[in-house]
């Protein structure tokens, strides 16, 4: 059976918090047997406004015990850690960059050059589809690698057709 808004606001008013799931009234009979009719009272009018909102409470409390002389001692540990904490931090990094080298690119090979020639110059005609697309990509890639290596084995150039634009293009990188 669920509880009612009355029986919710009075066991929050108490310090108990029924409404959360799997709570039931069985527990709830036993929380307040545990309570006790005299600090039920005395409970009731020191935690109604605690309950009312229980992070401003926290944070009041927070505050209080951060005004006397351990809590200031705790204050200046922690202000301490986390100093040294940060020193630290610093200090592993700076080792584990200092013996870092930065990558180096690898350098591109004739070949792939050439391909990437022969690939500008394929989509900059109108042999294999429209200027500015390749209608059929396996057959324009075949048609450049083969024409870049035969370039590169020391092959002519051809006479006439894409083969040759593709040869005078790629010539330059010999």
């Amino acid at each position: 059976m669920a509880f009612s808004n009355l029986e919710k606001a009075m066991a929050l008013i108490i310090g108990l918090d029924i409404a959360a799931p799997g709570f039931s009234r069985v527990a709830a009979k036993a929380a307040v047997r545990a309570i006790g009719p005299l600090a039920a009272r005395t409970a009731a009018v020191g935690t109604g406004l605690a309950a009312a909102n229980p992070a401003l409470t926290g944070a009041a409390i927070g505050l209080g015990a951060l005004q006397t002389q351990p809590g200031q001692q705790l204050l200046d540990l922690a202000e301490e850690r986390g100093r040294m904490d940060r020193i630290r931090f610093e200090q592993a990094l700076t080792d584990l960059t200092v013996g870092v080298k930065k990558r180096k690119i690898k350098a591109s090979s004739k070949f792939n050059k050439m391909v990437s020639t022969g690939m500008k110059t394929l989509k900059a005609s109108t042999s294999y589809g429209k200027k500015g697309t390749i209608s059929n990509s396996k057959k324009a890639f075949a048609k450049v690698t083969t024409t870049a290596s035969k370039i590169l084995k020391g092959g002519k150039t051809a006479k006439s057709g894409i083969t040759r634009k593709l040869g005078l293009a790629m010539r330059r990188f010999i």
